[in-house]
């Protein structure tokens, strides 16, 4: 079924520079297309009058042109929209508001609009938690993360594994003046007391304390498939039972959960939490609830990844 685009259909959509490859308008799309029939199957009622009359829409925006972009966005009433690469932190100044989660990453990738304002806010802590807290519910408050690269994604997951609780977030990265002031940006003296920075030399002591090892860096990530940021001797020293996690989701599975499934890792792909990032957005801009599943089946037939 074709959606039908009116005068009244309202708009959402992500910015980003470039965005063609963006698989958010896929499964935000699939999920605004089942709410719109679970809302309107049975009473038959207006779309429009069920608030559900949405599209979303990928937005090329070049850097120089984000200012004039975000002031158009609020003249044409548009409703909210994602943030990726290369936006993130350089629509922080012109938004109205960006909640303290967006302040404590230094980055924003949701925006909506509430009383006529832009506000930020930052749903990657939540994909990235959300398989975690579902799947894996258990007490964090004794188990050791270690996160590979010190880059933005990297941000995102030690909030998440500092709101889950974790005594003790290692970040490793190649370099060590960056390593530095990767940890000095923290404003939140929590998150400074439980983090701790260091080398790719001190894989070798860390692996063996891990309880949860994540992959934020892009090695591995299609088309270089046979790569992997640890070698399997490296990853072979991974306790058995440990969750290995992996930010891309493309190949699934990577080499590098390959290597460490291998070695009875629970494994975890970077597929759900896309997708969970997304819900959260979607909440948000519709303050309901999301057919999560209608998502993730759209994003895995997008990418023949559909059983």
């Amino acid at each position: 079924m074709t959606k039908l685009i009116t005068g009244k259909t309202k708009l959402l959509g992500v910015i980003g520079y470039p965005v063609e490859h963006s698989l958010s308008p896929v499964m935000h799309n699939a999920a605004l297309a089942q709410l719109v029939v679970r809302g309107s199957v049975s009473e038959r009622e207006d779309i429009a009058h069920l608030g559900l009359d949405y599209v979303y829409l990928p937005f090329p925006i070049a850097p120089e042109n984000l200012k004039i972009a975000i002031a158009g966005f609020a003249a044409i009433g548009i409703v909210g929209f994602n943030v990726t690469i290369p936006h993130k932190q350089a629509i922080i100044p012109l938004l109205s508001e960006i909640t303290p989660i967006a302040q404590a990453i230094g980055a924003v990738n949701t925006v909506s609009r509430q009383n006529n304002q832009w506000v930020g806010t930052n749903t990657d802590i939540e994909g990235f938690i959300a398989p975690l807290q579902t799947t894996y519910q258990q007490d964090w408050s004794q188990k050791v993360a270690v996160i590979l690269g010190n880059g933005g994604a990297a941000r995102a997951v030690v909030a998440g594994c500092h709101q889950l609780g974790f005594a003790k977030i290692y970040v490793l990265g190649r370099n060590e003046q960056k390593l530095q002031a990767f940890c000095d940006s923290w404003s939140n003296p929590a998150i400074e007391e439980n983090l701790q920075v260091g080398t790719w030399d001190e894989l070798a002591k860390l692996i063996p304390q891990a309880d949860l090892l994540v992959n934020t860096t892009p090695i591995g990530m299609y088309p270089k498939v046979d790569e992997s940021p640890l070698s399997a001797a490296e990853i072979a020293q991974l306790p058995q039972g440990a969750i290995a996690y992996d930010l891309i989701y493309i190949p699934k599975p990577t080499q590098f959960l390959q290597l460490a499934e291998k070695q009875g890792a629970i494994v975890i792909d970077g597929l759900e939490m896309l997708v969970q990032q997304g819900v959260a957005a979607l909440k948000i801009w519709l303050q309901q609830e999301i057919p999560v599943e209608v998502m993730r089946q759209a994003l895995q037939n997008h990418l023949g990844l559909g059983r």
